[in-house]
């Protein structure tokens, strides 16, 4: 369980990176979209968060790298699952 709060610690530290309003964890937080599912590397470099929602027909996914070696540390892509 404590690999899950460094990775929303990680993930909600991240900027947008796409232009308009891309999807982000912080977002779907506070729009109310909860947890589904997680899934780390047991290295807690990459993970994938699964989304639900309540009237939504659709799941979102979060996938999340974080690499030292980059300027940008914590990349994360989410996506509608439909």
């Amino acid at each position: 369980m404590r690999w899950i709060g460094l990775a929303f610690y990680l993930l909600s530290a991240c900027a947008a990176s796409a232009a308009g309003n891309p999807l982000t964890i912080e977002r779907l937080l506070s729009d109310g979209w909860e947890v589904a599912a997680y899934s780390g590397n047991l290295d807690v470099r990459t993970s994938l968060i699964l989304f639900r929602k309540k009237d939504v027909s659709y799941l979102v996914q979060c996938s999340s790298l974080f690499d030292v070696t980059r300027a940008q540390r914590v990349v994360v892509n989410c996506y509608e699952l439909h």
